[in-house]
């Protein structure tokens, strides 16, 4: 089965249809056949993002305890793994919530990223130099 990651603007996207990439993110979600996985820095992020109301955050949270996607907690490793990669990428900047899909990434062996931050993404790799497939595209 396809396991793709989970960022955080497509999330918000999908909840709020007034974000201008609502359109193509929830295409490419309808259609999507897998598995969505994220971190808790990225689902943290998302619900700040989407502060506006207790009506969205609560269905971004209803959307993570329905299925919609896994999340995935860090453990020592990958907190250290993740500020590695955030000094490595200092001058893209890299955020804690990146550093955390790329991490996961790493740890699944997937390199699919659901994303709107195609410059991070763009550029950020994985062990042994392996770029990111970003969608929607």
């Amino acid at each position: 089965m396809r396991n793709v990651l989970l960022d955080t603007g497509p999330l918000v996207a999908l909840l709020d249809r007034s974000e201008k990439n609502h359109g193509r993110c929830a295409d490419f979600f309808r259609e999507f056949i897998g598995r969505l996985f994220t971190t808790e820095p990225v689902l943290t992020e998302t619900l700040y993002l989407l502060n506006s109301t207790i009506k969205a955050q609560k269905s971004c949270v209803e959307f993570v305890l329905q299925g919609g996607v896994t999340l995935v907690p860090q453990s020592m490793e990958s907190l250290s793994r993740a500020v590695s990669l955030m000094e490595k990428y200092k001058d893209i900047p890299m955020d804690f919530a990146d550093a955390t899909l790329v991490v996961l990434a790493e740890e699944m062996e997937t390199d699919e990223i659901f994303t709107l931050d195609l410059r991070g993404f763009g550029a950020y790799r994985m062990t042994r130099k392996r770029a990111f497939k970003v969608w929607p595209r």
